[in-house]
């Protein structure tokens, strides 16, 4: 089993007909600074959109790599190659984190990693992994799906919102937050946020919400309520609820208790504050809070998150 610090190995694996879009992201999310040791793996120079790229290694080196990704592609009317798929799989029992951007769940599912496991697509895309591959439980609702070492996301921006949640994973919120900045892309949407939104995310001046969310996220040491946003925005619990939907794509207790998290996260790798401070300081109101919540959204307690994160 590989250790965290051999996961800082990313390789992209490309093959003809892949979406540029969705390698150009993880290009740029892990191929750019001195996070990752970042290489492109393919039997040899490949046609990506109206590109052509020409790999550092061969699909083989796949095998040899913490993290493998692999991009969305163009035709999915007909199965993957099958040395991409071979070598995906080969990948994977060796060890490798293995995640999918946008339609490269076609090449998991192809691979059967995704049997038995929740697994995402673009939407547009959900109804067709799903009839080709029924040991696969199809998830058409989300931007992008964690099952630990198997990773899938949704299309085009959900791809980077995926790339970030990896970086977040391996080298925490700072690290992640600093290459959204560069990106100029919002640093954190959760996995389960809806896929299909009516207004993008972050909002614009002209939305109600544009003055509320900031507002916000510099009041979270103060025990906010639904009711206090609606006040806020000088509008109902239920308008505020429905903007919230349309504009986020979740609720706004459940959009305000990620944003607490997010906060506990970045003291956590940051200061040497007790979880008692943190806490407040993440408006939680108690260290036992705290934990309970963090624990369920993270996967590990605050403890164990600074350790990681310390080492």
């Amino acid at each position: 089993m590989r250790t965290l610090s051999d996961m800082h190995s990313v390789a992209l694996a490309a093959t003809d007909g892949m979406l540029h879009f969705e390698l150009a992201v993880a290009a740029e999310v892990f191929g750019t600074g001195s996070l990752y040791d970042f290489a492109i793996c393919g039997q040899r120079a490949v046609r990506v959109g109206r590109f052509r790229v020409a790999p550092d290694r061969g699909l083989g080196e796949l095998a040899n790599a913490g993290t493998v990704i692999v991009p969305g592609w163009a035709d999915v009317d007909v199965d993957p190659p099958a040395g991409l798929v071979e070598a995906v799989r080969a990948a994977h029992e060796a060890g490798a984190r293995v995640a999918s951007l946008c339609t490269g769940a076609f090449v998991l599912a192809a691979a059967g990693l995704l049997d038995g496991r929740r697994a995402t697509t673009h939407w547009a895309h959900t109804g067709q992994l799903a009839a080709r591959h029924p040991l696969v439980e199809v998830d058409p609702d989300v931007l992008y799906v964690d099952n630990g070492s198997v990773l899938t996301s949704a299309g085009k921006a959900a791809a980077m919102d995926l790339c970030l949640h990896l970086v977040r994973l391996d080298h925490g919120s700072a690290a992640a937050n600093a290459i959204a900045r560069r990106l100029v892309v919002p640093p954190h949407r959760a996995g389960g946020q809806a896929q299909f939104v009516s207004a993008p995310v972050p909002v614009q001046d002209a939305d109600p919400l544009a003055d509320l969310l900031p507002w916000v996220t510099q009041r979270l040491d103060r025990p906010l309520t639904v009711e206090d946003l609606a006040r806020r925005a000088n509008m109902s619990s239920r308008n505020l609820a429905r903007h919230f939907r349309s504009a986020t794509g979740t609720t706004p207790l459940r959009w305000l208790l990620t944003q607490r998290i997010r906060r506990a996260q970045e003291l956590l790798e940051a200061t040497d504050d007790g979880i008692d401070v943190i806490a407040a300081a993440s408006g939680m109101g108690s260290a036992a809070t705290l934990r309970r919540h963090f624990n369920r959204t993270v996967g590990v307690p605050p403890d164990a998150y600074r350790r990681t994160f310390r080492r």
